[in-house]
């Protein structure tokens, strides 16, 4: 009986623990000073580790690079609607866009194939993609 309770009460903290990190996150990250070029991630509110990992990742390979910015939106969030919209983004996805030439470079597949497990190959695979797309 007491370890039911004990594994309820833990999973009961790390899922507010959880819910309350991502949002602090969220407010920090989202809709950062935008470049002509932008790494958006789409993403929703209840995030799961990878698409943390694409994130984490992504900030890590254009870190440093003045001319890219990386913008996060949820697209659980009703003022998110029409950028999300414009992507067909309903869930965690990640993009290069060209805010000048309205090109879009869809990077989805490409991130949750490396994020999880492979991150120097996820680096390695956006940073092809990021250097193609300019």
């Amino acid at each position: 009986m007491k370890t039911k309770i004990s594994i309820l009460v833990l999973l009961f903290a790390t899922f507010f623990s959880c819910k309350n990190e991502v949002k602090e996150e969220a407010k920090i990250t989202e809709n950062t000073v935008q470049t002509d070029i932008q790494l958006i991630q789409f993403h929703t509110e209840h995030r799961c580790i990878t698409c943390n990992a694409i994130e984490k990742l992504s900030k890590e390979t254009i870190k440093g690079n003045d001319q890219i910015s990386f913008v996060l939106y949820n697209v659980d969030d009703e003022k998110n609607a029409k950028v999300a919209e414009q992507f067909e983004a309903t869930g965690t996805s990640l993009y290069l866009y060209n805010s000048k030439t309205k090109a879009i470079k869809d990077l989805t597949e490409m991130a949750f194939m490396y994020a999880k497990n492979e991150g120097e190959k996820f680096k390695t695979e956006l940073q092809k993609e990021i250097s193609a797309f300019k």
